[in-house]
């Protein structure tokens, strides 16, 4: 009877295994970082917008994972390790190795020191990003921005000289000065603490459910259309939303700070028609 209970448990533990809703996300994290290692190999045989493409098919798996671990309810502390080393790779260093073999593998060792510069601060920015997951003291309405710029936004912003290249011609922005000054510009913006919006929260009310439908339907029109024009205008309008981002979190920073401490004041002094004193 022994033997045959011991052969039950063995049993049980061979059936015990990890559950689909948790492979399907780690699935398109996978994807997502074939995707990016795939545009390293379209650069270097000069294929930039099969290099552009892959990167946004990488982003679109990142978005993706996500919000399929969240549906499934398949959300793991490996996927989470997983999707900051896809990142890394797709949107830190995939994107500067493409700019260096387009305009800057001529210019000399200080344009492999901006491909080192944008992966270090992208990686960083990511190490960050899972530190201040473990924060529970932010204020609610902090959910709403990004501490700097996302991996997937910096590399979008990272490539625009490329995007308009393919549109508009090489000309000015294919220019060594031009394209370092955009890398050393979205290094920064990765480490910085410049408040950024998070769109993964926003909720789009019923009024305006009908615009932003057709603003989806012209963006995707746009984009089989004239993609890299579309693109461009893109990137070029969420650089624009970056000071807005600003201007607002500093407002409601204001208002959080001026509501917080007037509750602590209050109970550190009690209310103003409460004759009891505060307890010593």
């Amino acid at each position: 009877m022994a033997d045959r209970g011991t052969g039950k448990k063995r049993h049980k533990r061979r059936l015990k295994g990890v559950s689909l809703s948790i492979m399907i996300p780690n699935m398109l994290t996978l994807m997502a970082l074939c995707s990016g290692l795939t545009s390293i190999r379209f650069a270097l045989n000069d294929y930039w917008e099969a290099a552009v493409f892959a990167i946004i098919v990488a982003a679109f798996f990142d978005a993706l994972d996500g919000r399929v671990a969240r549906l499934l309810k398949g959300a793991s502390r490996f996927g989470a390790e997983l999707d900051s080393l896809s990142d890394f790779v797709c949107f830190g260093v995939a994107p500067a190795l493409i700019l260096y073999f387009w305009g800057l593998e001529d210019v000399g060792r200080f344009s492999w020191g901006l491909v080192l510069l944008m992966s270090a601060c992208c990686g960083m920015r990511l190490a960050r990003f899972n530190t201040m997951l473990e924060e529970t003291d932010a204020p609610p309405w902090q959910v709403n921005y990004f501490t700097g710029v996302p991996a997937p936004a910096g590399a979008g912003l990272a490539l625009l000289p490329l995007t308009l290249s393919l549109q508009f011609g090489d000309h000015v922005v294919r220019h060594p000065i031009f394209i370092g000054i955009v890398m050393i510009t979205v290094a920064v913006l990765f480490v910085s603490r410049v408040p950024t919006f998070s769109f993964k929260k926003i909720k789009i009310t019923n009024n305006w459910f009908l615009p932003t439908m057709i603003v989806v339907v012209v963006l995707f029109a746009g984009l089989l259309s004239a993609p890299w024009a579309t693109l461009s205008i893109a990137l070029l309008v969420y650089s624009t939303s970056i000071p807005l981002a600003c201007l607002r979190h500093a407002r409601q920073s204001r208002q959080w700070e001026a509501q917080h401490g007037a509750k602590q004041v209050t109970e550190i002094m009690g209310k103003p028609d409460d004759p009891t004193p505060p307890a010593t």
